[in-house]
């Protein structure tokens, strides 16, 4: 996995110019946890990959950065409690779920935003991003997509699952 995580660093230098994939090595050598929740988001498609550093904890973000949401990860409603009210066709799990079983989290908007920065991401697919609770309190769930040049913020009943529809996580180290 670690050769997999530092061709990825070297081909996207763009993601993450002033970063030193030495020092990036050195804490995924330190953290087989880590690293096994790497190789989870790279086995479902996400191709994680550093695109900075969080300014409130100092810590590297591993991000899926696939062209398009990971193609593992599609075809969920957004949480639990959507999963549960949905009686007819439900989808086989929940974006929230799945992540958390992961160990990473959803994207949200200003992350979501950041990525779209680095490139064209969802094109053809959606992700679910994090939600504020005042939205999902009423039924409702956030997902983003790129069209026409521009990054969109959509809603959705949070039940709603399409093909196209997956989410894209991230963690830090």
């Amino acid at each position: 996995m670690i050769d997999v995580l530092r061709e990825r660093f070297q081909t996207n230098m763009r993601y993450h110019p002033d970063l030193i994939w030495e020092e990036i090595e050195k804490k995924l050598r330190k953290d087989k946890k880590v690293l096994g929740i790497l190789e989870q988001m790279e086995n479902s498609g996400g191709e994680p990959d550093v695109i900075g550093i969080d300014e409130k904890t100092g810590k590297y973000i591993y991000c899926d950065c696939s062209k398009e949401t990971p193609s593992g990860r599609r075809s969920l409603c957004y949480d639990d409690e959507a999963l549960a009210k949905r009686s007819k066709n439900p989808p086989a799990s929940s974006a929230m779920h799945e992540a958390e079983k992961m160990g990473i989290r959803l994207l949200d908007e200003i992350l979501y935003r950041r990525l779209q920065e680095l490139g064209e991401f969802d094109l053809k697919t959606s992700s679910w991003i994090a939600t504020p609770e005042k939205i999902r309190e009423k039924g409702g769930a956030l997902f983003c997509e790129r069209r026409y040049g521009t990054v969109f913020v959509f809603h959705n009943s949070a039940d709603s699952y399409y093909a196209v529809r997956g989410y894209r996580g991230y963690i830090l180290i």
